[in-house]
């Protein structure tokens, strides 16, 4: 067992105990967010810390109220 440290752009997102450490490139969902492992650094014998980029999460609600927005306008 590991213990798993993940973070983006060294900001702390989430601690687990896992039985297989993520390797570079692997798919990851962390509290409902996809996102991808950039690096694994290896701390102690059972501490790995894994840097994620998440995907960036477009609010459709968002883009209809501006589109909206728009066409009233014209």
């Amino acid at each position: 067992m590991y213990a798993i440290h993940f973070y983006e752009n060294k900001n702390y997102v989430l601690n687990q105990v896992l039985r297989n450490i993520p390797s570079i490139d692997d798919n990851v969902t962390l509290k409902g967010r996809k996102g991808k492992v950039m690096s694994v650094e290896e701390i102690r014998e059972n501490v790995y810390y894994v840097f994620v980029e998440f995907e960036i999460v477009v609010d459709k609600k968002k883009l209809a109220a501006e589109e909206l927005a728009k066409k009233k306008r014209r």
